[in-house]
């Protein structure tokens, strides 16, 4: 109901075309001219004026995620985000959407294992209003025991939908769950179901005191307005709220791994079978350089359907109708790489991963070419022109951004940073993190995915189909 699946792609709306060369010593271009300033009581404040149209997205990110949970208490997180709109000794259970959408405004939240982000669309005249809820619910949310016990159903309904009657998302949460081994990555931000429908409000509550307040949050307002009229708005709203005490952000490790496991699962709703591998590798927080070169490297290998994987895979061998490369490194914590593809009919997906291991061979063997690299940055320039003109996107990724530690000028000046890239640099990510043969203490978990009737046929390998050694 309130939760959105997946935001890491915005990192990539980031870029913009490089300075032309006569301004190459000037002051690096800004992306979007953010304004900042930080309330007494602790809350920073980012405004990204845009002009165009007399409305404002506010978004309020919240310093706290799934990862934050105590163990055994999974999906509290996502829990407590749907509870926000239960009420609150001013507010009746619901009245806070009705009245957003009798705005002419709409509003949406979602979790994630570092943040949780509420935010709202509307005129800029009816801000204040947003803003006068939004301090309300911070501090005061109290749901009546009836509405507590309902949004418990709706957030068990809602796991059913998407994690036991969707086998891939059940299958990626395993594959996840093997990948990040004690660590809370591992655990699905909308919980394990026998621990959702044992949740209780004074647990959830104790955990809502102990993250949310205005020192563990920052907001976000992007659309017609400055941080000079914002301010004042700000501090009449947010600015009598009273810090909280926070406690550490103090994580378990993913300890040493030396074994190569392979998930397999056979499900009868599934009618095309499908290869699936996640990686563990560095998030943006934990090295900027490999991070911005992983993200290149995306964008060399899925960025279009002219792109490597895709060109080799589909177009040329004919041994897929799909394949993807996703890089997830917007965390506070290890980042993610996965891949997935859809093999051809008479293809095994035995024949699949060999090929797909042959290319990640040869793009560590052979590097990416000078052409692939100024091409990949175009096509991230071009989608910065779109992001640009967007409205929620910006305070989307700016609040992403701060939200897992890095800063307002890693969003500002990502054109620099991600011009600055080399060859040397992608080869070395690549060479790192997806050389099939030398795993190292961060091996991959590989995937298969099969309908119940190919079940014993995919034992063997489709030798026909293998691809040719170099």
């Amino acid at each position: 109901m309130k939760t959105l699946c997946r935001l890491l792609a915005v990192v990539a709306l980031l870029i913009l075309p490089p300075l032309p060369v006569a301004a190459q010593n000037a002051a690096p271009e800004k992306v979007y001219n953010a304004e900042r300033f930080t309330l007494k009581n602790g809350m920073e404040v980012v405004v990204i004026p845009n002009h165009r149209a007399p409305v404002v997205t506010h978004m309020l990110w919240y310093k706290v995620g799934a990862a934050d949970e105590p163990r055994g208490l999974s999906g509290m997180a996502h829990y407590l985000e749907h509870l926000l709109f239960k009420g609150t000794p001013t507010l009746p259970p619901g009245e806070y959407s009705r009245r957003i959408r009798a705005l002419g405004g709409d509003d949406n939240a979602f979790t994630a294992n570092d943040y949780t982000a509420f935010f709202e669309s509307i005129a800029v005249e009816h801000l204040e209003t947003v803003m006068k809820m939004q301090a309300d619910r911070m501090m005061n949310t109290s749901p009546p025991p009836a509405d507590f016990t309902a949004e418990q159903k709706v957030v068990l309904e809602e796991r059913r939908q998407r994690t036991e009657n969707d086998p891939k998302g059940f299958f990626a949460e395993q594959l996840k769950a093997l990948l990040f081994i004690n660590h809370p990555y591992g655990i699905p931000v909308i919980g394990w179901e026998h621990e959702v429908a044992a949740l209780a409000w004074p647990e959830i509550e104790s955990f809502y005191k102990r993250h949310y307040g205005p020192n563990n949050a920052i907001l976000v307002v992007s659309g017609d307005i400055t941080a000079a009229q914002l301010k004042p708005l700000a501090e009449r709203y947010y600015g009598p709220l009273k810090p909280i005490a926070l406690p550490g952000r103090v994580w378990t490790k993913v300890p040493p791994m030396i074994a190569l496991p392979q998930l397999t699962l056979h499900h009868p709703d599934i009618r095309q079978p499908l290869f699936m591998r996640i990686y563990r590798a560095p998030s943006l927080p934990q090295s900027r350089a490999e991070g911005r070169a992983l993200s290149l490297l995306t964008e060399i290998l899925n960025g279009s359907a002219a792109t490597r994987l895709y060109k080799s895979i589909v177009v040329e061998k004919k041994l897929a109708t799909s394949v993807g490369f996703d890089y997830d490194g917007i965390k506070i914590s290890d980042g993610a790489i996965w891949i997935s593809a859809s093999p051809a009919d008479g293809v095994s997906l035995e024949t699949l991963e060999a090929a797909i291991d042959e290319e990640l061979r040869k793009l560590i063997r052979d590097g990416v070419t000078d052409q692939e690299l100024a091409e990949a940055k175009i096509r991230m320039q071009d989608s910065a022109a779109f992001a640009r003109d967007s409205l929620s996107g910006p305070a989307m990724t700016v609040g992403q951004v701060l939200a897992v530690g890095l800063t307002l000028d890693d969003a500002e000046y990502w054109p620099r940073d991600i011009e600055s890239v080399t060859r040397d640099q992608v080869q070395a990510a690549a060479k790192t993190y997806l050389d099939p043969d030398d795993i190292g203490q961060r091996p991959y978990i590989s995937g298969y995915l099969l309908p119940e009737k190919t079940a014993a046929a995919s034992a063997e390998p489709a030798i026909a189909n293998t691809p040719e050694q170099p």
